[in-house]
C-alpha cells in the first residue's frame, strides 16, 4: 500500500520525533528520503529499515531559514539523486507566551521558521518539480491552527498560514500535476507532550473523542497517504490527524 519506490524525499525537521517517524515510514515504502534539520543529531537515531529498496539517507544540515543555504543543500541533493519527488516542511518550533506578554523576537522567530521556512524549501524545489511535471508537497500544520490556543498565538498563526499558503500554491501548480496538501495534527505522543506534568496530559487528552494521544506514525502515515499515487486527484487538502479534537 502507497507504494513509493523510486521517488526521492526531502523531510525537514527530520531529526526526531515526528520527522523522523516521516522519514522512516516513507523509507519504508520505498523511497530513498534526506532528512535535514538544523543539526546533526548524531548515531543515536532509529535504523531505517533493513529490507527493500527504500532507505533514509544520513542527515543533511541545513536552516531552513537560511535561503541561500537551503538553496544549495536542495542543489546538492538534486545534483546526487537526480531528481526530488517529495518534500515534507515538517520543522517547525514554539516560543509560547500570552500575547501581551509575548516578546517581538519570539513571535518573528516562530514565524520565520514555520511558515518563511516552508516558503524557502518549497521554492528551491519547485522549478525542478515543474521540470518533471510531478510533486508532492505536504506541509505539517497542527489543530491549533485550526482552532487555536492560548498562549500559541504566534504557533497558530504559524501553522495557519500554512494552510493558506498551501491551499494558494496548489492552485498554482496544478497543471503541473503537482499536488499541495497539508496534514494537521492533534496532540501526538512526543518528548514536548511527555514533558507535561501527568494532570495537564489528562486534561488535554479528556479533549480527544478517540481518548488517547495520537503517536507519530499516525501523522507519518497520513503523509505517506498524499505523497503517494493512490492521493493523485486530492490537492489544497487539509488532512486532520487529531482523534476527533477538532471537526
Amino acid at each position: 500500500m502507497f507504494d513509493l519506490t523510486g521517488k526521492v524525499a526531502v523531510v525537514t525537521g527530520a531529526g526526531r520525533g515526528i520527522g523522523r517517524s516521516i522519514s522512516l515510514a516513507l523509507a519504508s515504502r520505498g523511497a530513498v528520503v534526506v532528512p535535514t534539520d538544523v543539526v546533526n543529531p548524531g548515531p543515536a537515531q532509529p535504523e531505517p529499515p533493513a529490507e527493500g529498496p527504500g532507505r533514509v539517507t544520513g542527515v543533511v544540515v541545513m536552516n531552513v531559514t537560511d535561503a541561500a543555504g537551503a538553496d544549495a543543500a536542495f542543489g546538492r541533493i538534486l545534483s546526487e539523486y537526480g531528481r526530488i519527488d517529495i518534500l515534507v516542511n515538517n520543522a517547525g518550533i514554539t516560543r509560547d507566551q500570552l500575547l501581551m506578554r509575548m516578546k517581538r523576537e519570539d513571535w518573528d522567530r516562530v514565524l520565520e521558521v514555520n511558515l518563511s521556512g516552508a516558503f524557502v524549501c518549497t521554492q528551491a524545489v519547485l522549478r525542478p518539480m515543474m521540470k518533471q511535471r510531478t510533486g508532492r508537497i505536504i506541509s505539517i500544520s497542527s489543530v491549533v491552527g485550526q482552532m487555536g490556543n492560548a498562549g500559541q498565538s504566534n504557533y497558530a498563526a504559524s501553522k495557519a498560514g500554512l494552510i493558506g499558503f498551501s491551499k494558494s500554491l496548489a492552485r498554482e501548480v496544478a497543471a503541473r500535476h503537482i499536488t499541495v496538501n497539508v496534514v494537521a495534527p492533534g496532540l501526538i505522543d512526543t518528548d514536548m507532550t511527555r514533558a507535561l506534568p501527568p494532570e495537564v496530559q489528562a486534561e488535554w487528552q479528556s479533549k480527544v473523542p478517540l481518548s488517547r494521544f495520537g503517536t507519530p506514525e499516525d501523522v507519518a502515515a497520513a503523509v505517506c497517504f498524499l505523497a503517494s499515487d493512490e492521493a493523485s486527484y486530492i490537492t489544497g487538502q487539509v488532512l486532520a490527524v487529531n482523534g476527533g479534537m477538532y471537526t
